[in-house]
């Protein structure tokens, strides 16, 4: 039974290279030096909020009811997520866009939440709650 292919070397966490591909039907082989892909390097949890996000059609409303989690929880996982994909801007979000900042309490403690939970790890956390400084 085929398994899902891991992009990060499981001793250095260096990202692994591809160097075959093979055909099921024919047997054809093809040698080189090929990636994962953009979606190859998401986590799992990354994948499942993929589907969710995909499941909801980009509902955040039914996004937080199916997560049950909390709209800012919602949006910051997203944000995590494009970031991940490198899709983002790198710019911070506006005031108004109900995201607040890392000094919102409510913020804070959904991205703490997170972490205790281990769905995000450190360093997530960190760039969280960095991307939200004014």
């Amino acid at each position: 039974m085929p398994r899902d292919v891991i992009s990060t070397c499981p001793v250095c966490s260096s990202e692994l290279s591809i160097t075959r591909l093979q055909c099921r039907g024919c047997g054809t082989a093809i040698e080189g030096d090929f990636n994962v892909g953009r979606f190859g390097r998401l986590s799992r949890e990354q994948l499942a909020l993929l589907e969710s996000f995909l499941r909801a059609r980009g509902n955040a409303k039914e996004l937080e009811r199916e997560l049950k989690v909390s709209y800012p929880t919602v949006r910051a996982r997203i944000e995590s997520l494009v970031r991940a994909l490198g899709l983002g801007d790198g710019s911070v979000p506006d005031e108004g866009d109900g995201l607040g900042r890392s000094g919102d309490p409510e913020v804070r403690r959904d991205v703490l939440e997170r972490l205790a939970r281990h769905e995000i790890s450190a360093d997530e956390a960190a760039a969280l709650l960095r991307s939200r400084k004014e």
